[in-house]
C-alpha cells in the first residue's frame, strides 16, 4: 500500500507558500461521517496551522460521495474568490459493484471539474476495502488524508495565483 511507509499528516511548513490570504472551500460527504468528519478536521487543522484564517474556510455538506461533484461545481460558481476546493468522501467496498461505479464516477467528475474550471478541486475521497483502512487514513495510524489534501490545496492555490497574467 502507498501509505504503509508514509504518514499523511507530515508536512514542512517552511516549504509551503504563505496561505494567510487564500480562501478555501471544503465539500464533505455525510456518508461514512465519522471518517469524513475526521478528514475534514485534518484539512481544517492544517489550514489553520498554515495561517489560513477561519473565516476563509467554507464548508458545505452533501449526502454522499457522488454528490461531491455537484457540490464542488456549485461552490466554484458561488464563491469565485475561492482559491481551491477540497472534496472529502469515503467509499468502502461492499458486496456489490456499486463501489466501483461510485468510485469511477466521482473520480471522473472531479477530473472534469479540474478541466472545466479555473478553481482547482483537490480529491480527498478514500476508496478503501475496509472501514479500518479508512480509520487508519482519517487520523489513525497512517495520519490524515485530509491534512495531505489541505497541503495540496495550498500548493495548487499558489500555482493558480502564479499562473495569472
Amino acid at each position: 500500500m502507498a501509505t504503509v511507509n508514509k504518514n499523511l499528516s507530515v508536512y514542512d511548513k517552511a516549504t509551503l507558500p504563505n496561505a494567510k490570504d487564500f480562501r478555501f472551500g471544503i465539500v464533505v460527504s455525510e456518508w461514512n461521517e465519522t471518517i469524513t468528519n475526521g478528514l475534514f478536521q485534518g484539512a481544517f487543522d492544517a489550514f489553520i496551522d498554515c495561517g489560513v484564517l477561519k473565516e476563509n474556510i467554507v464548508r458545505w455538506d452533501v449526502p454522499g460521495s457522488f454528490e461531491l461533484i455537484y457540490g464542488a461545481k456549485k461552490m466554484q460558481q458561488s464563491y469565485d474568490m475561492l482559491d481551491a476546493v477540497i472534496v472529502i468522501g469515503c467509499v468502502i467496498q461492499g458486496e456489490t459493484k456499486h463501489f466501483d461505479f461510485v468510485c469511477e464516477g466521482v473520480t471522473q467528475g472531479i477530473k472534469d471539474l479540474n478541466i472545466q474550471s479555473d478553481i482547482p478541486v483537490i480529491f480527498c475521497v478514500l476508496t478503501d476495502n475496509t472501514q479500518q483502512q479508512s480509520i487508519d487514513r482519517s487520523g489513525g495510524i497512517h495520519g490524515n488524508k485530509g491534512t495531505e489534501a489541505a497541503i495540496g490545496a495550498i500548493k495548487m492555490a499558489q500555482l493558480r495565483k502564479n499562473a495569472k497574467f
